[in-house]
């Protein structure tokens, strides 16, 4: 069964480093090129020139380093959990929280205790693996889900925020309200992160991290976590990655009977299962590179039933729900495309399968993922990509059943929102020579 453990992590030093908003970043593989350079503009300490080092591994390690022996990121002086939690407006217009854990997750093959839900392509796993190698270190988290109730309960309160300079106490019990930070916080020759931290996003998301210290509520957090597997939300890759660099290192000397050694385990985020604490949005497919002439309508006909619809109408994508269909863009016009009974597949009941098939038996052509449909219809508008299909967010209860059924959903299925802040807290491998010991 899943087992997430408590760890020191390496946080930023606002005194240091700046303010939080300034150093933190998105996960690498939701970052463009124009979104690294500004991010690299916007200060010398932002983690993006580590979590995406454009290919200088070694550059990305050696900054590392540097920042540890400046001040600027300071390790945990005892093995804690984090509480973390997004607060931001849905794309409904509503107030929303995403509460969950941050800690160190035990490593196991896929299927057992551990259960992907999407496959991943190779590209992403070997640059990865190359940061790791290089870096020794879990510079963002997986996210997992949990499908047993009272994980949010057994976290206990909330701190309220405070002056993120000094921060709240942190919890205690589950339920027994604030209690007194832990000693080691308060030692005079430690350079150290504040007991809660808050960055706020460009989207306007409100990030927060709180250290949890106490071993009642890492009891009661493992025993929920415990329970049942835990489904692989985002970070597919990461987890394939962090398998294969255990059985590097494993391949490289003897394994302890019993330690767990640092690349044992992986950095991750582990939330409850349930709707309101998950935000899923869709992952849309842009096509260029098409020959001269294709006649794209005529060629998704055979899977879609094609209807003329409104592309720049504010309620397209409700019109895709009321419709039960995916929407095609062209340059020219815009259809609801509802899936052709003779091409139905009981078992693949998903927008993202029905999309890359169709797009599949397109001739040769260059296929791009966007999450963002304005992005997608301009990428279509201005002629810089010949059509885009977007589809339907996946439901919870798909991806629970897909991972509990063995199965796994074409690659960039779900795009779960809002994204964790990359550089809120760091786990470092190097040294541990147990990973409850860092």
């Amino acid at each position: 069964m899943p087992e997430l453990l408590p760890f020191a992590g390496l946080r930023p030093v606002p005194s240091v480093a700046g303010p939080l908003d300034d150093v933190v970043c998105p996960p690498y593989d939701v970052i463009s090129d124009n979104q690294r350079q500004a991010l690299v503009e916007r200060s010398p300490y932002n983690v993006v020139r580590v979590e995406l080092p454009d290919g200088d591994y070694t550059g990305a390690a050696r900054l590392l380093d540097q920042w540890r022996a400046a001040g600027v990121l300071a390790l945990e002086q005892g093995p804690v959990l984090y509480g973390y939690r997004m607060s931001y407006r849905a794309p409904d217009g509503r107030a929303r929280h995403t509460l969950g854990v941050i800690g160190a997750l035990v490593l196991e093959p896929p299927g057992h205790g551990i259960l992907p839900h999407e496959h991943t392509t190779p590209k992403a796993k070997s640059d990865r693996l190359e940061l790791i190698r290089a870096t020794r270190c879990n510079t963002s988290p997986i996210w997992c889900l949990c499908s047993e109730p009272g994980l949010a309960q057994a976290l206990g309160p909330v701190p309220d925020g405070g002056d993120a300079s000094d921060g709240p106490e942190t919890s205690a019990e589950p339920g027994a309200g604030p209690a007194r930070a832990p000693d080691y916080a308060r030692a005079p020759d430690y350079a150290r992160a504040p007991d809660y931290a808050r960055a706020t996003d460009d989207d306007g998301t409100l990030h927060e991290l709180w250290p949890i210290v106490s071993p009642g509520v890492h009891q009661a957090v493992a025993q929920v976590i415990a329970a049942r597997p835990l489904l692989v939300a985002d970070g597919h890759h990461r987890y394939e990655t962090a398998l294969a660099y255990q059985a590097e290192q494993r391949s490289n000397g003897a394994v302890p009977a019993r330690a767990l050694e640092g690349y044992d385990a992986l950095l991750c985020f582990v939330v409850e299962l349930a709707e309101e604490h998950l935000q899923v949005l869709a992952i849309h497919r842009v096509v260029s590179g098409l020959p001269q002439g294709t006649d794209v309508v005529s060629a998704l006909a055979p899977a879609f039933e094609l209807t003329p619809t409104d592309a720049q109408g504010g309620t397209l994508l409700a019109r895709m729900a009321d419709a039960k269909a995916l929407a095609v863009i062209t340059r020219e016009s815009a259809y609801l495309a509802s899936p052709r009974a003779d091409r139905l597949d009981a078992g693949a009941d998903l927008d993202s399968r029905r999309a890359d098939a169709a797009v599949a038996s397109l001739p040769a052509h260059q296929l791009t993922y966007e999450h963002d449909v304005p992005a997608a219809l301009a990428a279509v508008s201005s002629g810089a990509a010949d059509f885009a299909v977007l589809c339907r967010p996946a439901g919870i209860d798909q991806i629970a059943r897909t991972a509990h059924g063995g199965e796994r959903m074409p690659p960039k299925t779900t795009f779960f929102w809002p994204k964790l802040r990359t550089g809120m807290v760091l786990r470092a491998l190097q040294g541990a020579r147990n990973i409850q010991d860092l």
